[in-house]
């Protein structure tokens, strides 16, 4: 599975494709296939994003799992305050496996 990140342009949050628009969750997000560079393309011209890559990730019983650690920590929030992260709609996040 393939699926497309970045930043949104006004707050900087981290944020994923997610079929017809960009999300927060990580779990919201659709598979691009081959589609990912054009997505990225027009979505950056569009100013909806910025920094966009496609991805590689897996999907669980228990929704998307971005393959990379670095996307798991970009998906989750800050990893030295809890207090700060992200809460995601898969409610055992907390327990990925990084």
């Amino acid at each position: 599975m393939k699926i497309l990140t970045g930043n949104d342009l006004v707050t900087g949050d981290v944020i994923w494709w997610a079929g017809d628009g960009w999300s927060r969750q990580v779990g919201d997000s659709a598979d691009v296939g081959e589609q990912g560079d054009d997505l990225v393309r027009t979505e950056e011209a569009a100013l909806r994003v910025v920094g966009a890559y496609v991805i590689d990730a897996t999907v669980t019983d228990e929704g998307v799992r971005p393959a990379h650690i670095k996307d798991r920590i970009r998906a989750l929030g800050p990893t030295v305050r809890p207090d700060l992260n992200l809460k995601p709609n898969d409610a055992d996040a907390g327990n990925w496996v990084i």
